[in-house]
């Protein structure tokens, strides 16, 4: 573990843990919205950023400028369901247009005045239109948002459309009820994520449903015939049982799932400003865009997203 990342788990541990580190502090997180970050100068100067709104929320596009794009990626931010897209999310967009790929970003609506049921709308509209222009979609997420894309890759096995190129994940969030024993393990090793805040966000984003739904913790849902999936997540992160254990279940299956597990590192940490991240960072690239890539994350950019 390198000193950078131990002064980032420091960091969390003193400034993100105590934010959702009980039911009652979640509950208080979901009655203070949060304001999305804004896309920053550098990237608007390198790339083509565009808005619009589908089924009612807001979408944007950061595209290579001056050039077709060679993919398309639908990335879905991570936050809890509660925290809108942040800083580095952008900057990761930035990166994969700099590599030849259109990022396409929506804001789905957050807990608890939406739940999955309008993410799922949203996303399937959003899918139908980028599937429909040709080419394959990669489908992107990070923790929240990871588990969102793999759910919603899952329920389209059962539609007329098409499957995505691959799903890439950072350390996705698979299970809302985090009922595995091996979490609370996990959790003591965790200086960033609760699971007790974590289940009370989750049980908002349910909106009354079962949260164990497959929908809703795609760690029981449907594996063959999915896309193959990348997963990247560091030993300290409570989201890292259920990762295995996709992984685990994948293996049995035959189907193709492959998690790269990271010594010492916190949660969605090709995000962090860390030797490691930078290391994430270009895989994550590679992963989406096709190929080696070079170049480091903006730290200035960088900061926690639940």
């Amino acid at each position: 573990m390198s000193l950078r990342m131990r002064a980032v788990a420091v960091v969390l541990r003193l400034t993100r843990k105590p934010r959702m580190a009980s039911a009652e502090r979640a509950r208080e997180r979901l009655a203070e919205p949060e304001r999305p970050a804004p896309v920053p100068a550098a990237v608007r100067r390198r790339h083509a950023v565009s808005r619009r709104a589908v089924e009612g929320f807001e979408v944007t596009t950061v595209a290579p400028r001056g050039r077709p794009a060679a993919r398309t990626a639908l990335y879905l931010h991570g936050g809890a369901y509660v925290s809108p897209v942040a800083p580095q999310h952008w900057t990761l967009a930035g990166r994969l247009a700099d590599a030849g790929v259109r990022v396409v970003l929506p804001q789905y609506g957050l807990a608890p005045q939406h739940t999955h049921r309008d993410a799922a709308r949203l996303l399937t509209a959003l899918y139908r239109e980028l599937a429909g222009e040709g080419g394959q979609v990669v489908l992107a997420g990070d923790s929240a948002g990871g588990g969102l894309a793999l759910g919603f890759a899952q329920a389209l096995l059962g539609t007329d459309l098409p499957r995505p190129r691959s799903l890439v994940l950072l350390a996705p969030w698979l299970d809302l009820t985090l009922a595995d024993p091996a979490v609370a393990a996990a959790e003591a090793r965790d200086p960033w994520l609760s699971s007790a805040g974590l289940v009370e966000v989750g049980r908002a984003w349910a909106g009354g449903d079962d949260p164990r739904d497959p929908r809703l913790s795609p760690v029981h849902g449907p594996l063959a015939g999915l896309a193959p999936v990348r997963i990247w997540v560091g030993t300290r992160d409570l989201l890292l049982p259920d990762a295995l254990r996709l992984r685990d279940r994948a293996a049995a299956e035959g189907a193709d799932v492959e998690v790269t597990v990271c010594e010492g590192a916190v949660h969605v940490y090709p995000l962090t400003p860390t030797p490691e991240g930078r290391a994430g960072i270009r895989e994550v690239v590679a992963a989406i865009a096709g190929g080696p890539q070079d170049g480091s994350v903006d730290a200035d950019l960088w900061r926690p997203t639940a």
